[in-house]
């Protein structure tokens, strides 16, 4: 029975191999046929080197999409002559995990032959679900490799993340995308213009299978067009999208006038430039990173709460990813537009980092040392130092730079939004708070103004 179940399932793979979808023919049918993945899969390098020896016990392939984890699973399992099994958890239940396991018992007693169960979506599986796994993957009945798109550390379970090797997969580069349509041309005896390769390879966001399944739209497209050679026109149709001029120079150009945008507070003109880039296929990370940057060196001190925001928006674009995180990026973009500015911490850096270039480094002084390690007390490390939280307002007045740069000003606040000094001394905080209470002094005389001028007027409509 078990033989028949065999041949059944090499003859289904046969029929995929023939008449599948594009992106199941062109599946690698070894190690050496895979295309990106260099710094696992390399030669020497560390998953290789364990699936080459058979060594490798269960596993987890995180990655994006089309980045290759279910052909991954099934080289494993070719290199090493194990049975392989696939599941995929959307559709996968305990009772089929518990048939895999009971006939992977089987196989290893009748035949000595281990078992490969690739389950898709393992991030999916409940902790129950994820706790059947737990008796055979630890007995070695079975080496499980778990695909998930999803950051393991918050989907997989502690006990079974604990008895597996972690594997992270990174998108494939533009390079590796055209190496495999190229290769996909090859087998399909089509041609197409390299202008729309390039094209098809940057849209795809290093999705492998994204690009062979529009490779494949568009030669069809091409086909029923009359034409020769697939055009980046033929491209654009399969994508349903339009071919933004995006190179190099409009890469460098676009990112510079969005960050001026948001620094010059203008939100609309922020979100149209992040707009077309996303439509450009620009990575999402190469956003997220500029917001995170442009947060501390535009906005800074004046709202402090706006770093959050864009790392906020920058964990998003990785634990959800595209196309969703674009409302998280847009969100930021509001964010940060609307936010206060200040470009006082990226002065007071740029000021300190002069004096510590240009002036004498100076010694620490002896009552900021450290003396928390036997025989510091004797070299005189600590003494005078005064904790400030034993003084009733929290602040000292005590040395805290090398004397030679003692009333060096590095950090001036604007005074927009919360950028103040607020605790420089007790000066300081008595005049801030007395600034504040002038302010709030003002605001109110404002609005009870205004609120008396609006009665008056409203009696008096009334009158009339």
């Amino acid at each position: 029975m078990a033989e028949q179940v065999d041949l059944f399932r090499a003859a289904l793979e046969r029929r995929l191999a023939e008449q599948g979808p594009l992106a199941a023919r062109m599946r690698p049918r070894s190690l050496d046929e895979m295309v990106g993945q260099h710094r696992l899969l390399g030669p020497g390098r560390p998953l290789r080197a364990l699936i080459e020896a058979d060594r490798l016990s269960s596993a987890l392939l995180w990655g994006p999409p089309g980045t290759g984890k279910t052909t991954l699973a099934r080289l494993i399992a070719g290199a090493t002559e194990r049975a392989f099994v696939g599941l995929s958890a959307v559709s996968a239940g305990v009772k089929d995990v518990r048939e895999t396991a009971e006939e992977a018992r089987r196989l290893l007693g009748e035949q000595g032959r281990g078992t490969v169960l690739f389950l898709d979506e393992v991030h999916r599986f409940n902790r129950a679900q994820q706790d059947a796994l737990l008796p055979s993957v630890e007995a070695g009945e079975l080496t499980l490799i778990g695909a998930t798109t999803e950051n393991p550390f918050f989907s997989i379970n502690g006990p079974l993340l604990s008895r597996s090797t972690l594997f992270r997969l990174d998108p494939l580069s533009a390079d590796d995308i055209l190496v495999l349509l190229r290769r996909a041309l090859e087998r399909e005896k089509a041609a197409a213009e390299d202008d729309a390769l390039v094209f098809l390879a940057g849209l795809v966001d290093g999705d492998a299978r994204a690009a062979l399944n529009s490779l494949e739209v568009a030669l069809a497209l091409a086909e029923a067009a009359g034409h020769q050679v697939v055009t980046a026109a033929d491209i654009e149709a399969a994508r349903s999208t339009r071919a933004l001029q995006y190179g190099d120079d409009e890469h460098y150009d676009v990112i510079s006038a969005f960050i001026k945008s948001i620094r010059g507070s203008d939100a609309d003109a922020g979100l149209y430039w992040l707009a077309r880039m996303i439509e450009a296929g620009e990575d999402a990370r190469f956003i997220a990173r500029r917001l995170v940057i442009l947060a501390s060196e535009d906005v800074g001190m004046a709202d402090p709460q706006s770093l959050l925001v864009a790392d906020a928006a920058a964990r998003a674009v990785e634990f959800v990813g595209l196309p969703e995180a674009q409302l998280n990026l847009a969100q930021a973009v509001v964010h940060l537009a609307n936010a206060p500015k200040s470009n006082s911490v990226t002065t007071a850096l740029g000021r300190a980092k002069a004096d510590v270039e240009s002036q004498a480094t100076g010694t620490v002084p002896k009552h900021l040392r450290d003396a928390s390690y036997k025989g510091a007390a004797r070299l005189g490390h600590g003494k005078g130092y005064v904790y400030p939280h034993n003084e009733p307002g929290g602040w000292v007045e005590q040395q805290y730079r090398p004397a030679h740069l003692e009333g060096r000003s590095y950090w001036e606040p604007t005074g927009r939004g919360q950028d103040k000094r607020r605790q420089a001394g007790p000066g300081a905080v008595q005049r801030d708070a007395g600034e504040d209470a002038a302010s709030a002094g003002e605001v109110q005389g404002e609005d009870a103004a205004a609120s008396a001028g609006e009665v008056q007027g409203e009696d008096a409509a009334k009158r009339e």
